[in-house]
């Protein structure tokens, strides 16, 4: 696997991205939408690491929108999946796939 290739954790923040939108996707709830989708404790620095990685390989592209009262005057820091990580994202379910394919019915139960 390549610099390029994606970690299982990868994955999940890329999908959590797509899940939550071009106003949703920022740390705090891509941070709940993993601990809920994998069901454990996800730390923010864990997602902020993986967000980091996923921006300098390309996959991915932040931009800081406005500050906010709710938030003591901080900004919220959005990301969006770029079209290289859409293509990163769609080789590697194409490579579960053929993982997958060929098991016993009921093998990945």
């Amino acid at each position: 696997m390549g610099r390029k290739a994606l970690g299982e954790f990868e994955q999940a923040v890329l999908l959590a991205i797509l899940r939550l939108g071009l106003s949703g996707a920022y740390g705090v709830p891509i941070r709940r939408d993993l601990s809920e989708r994998l069901g454990r404790h996800v730390s923010v620095g864990a997602v902020y690491t993986a967000l980091e990685r996923l921006e300098r390989k390309g996959f991915v592209s932040s931009w800081t929108g406005g500050a906010t009262a709710e938030r003591g005057g901080r900004a919220k820091r959005f990301y969006r999946i770029e079209a290289p990580g859409r293509r990163a994202l769609d080789a590697a379910m194409v490579v579960t796939r053929s993982l997958l394919a060929g098991l016993p019915e009921g093998a990945t139960a």
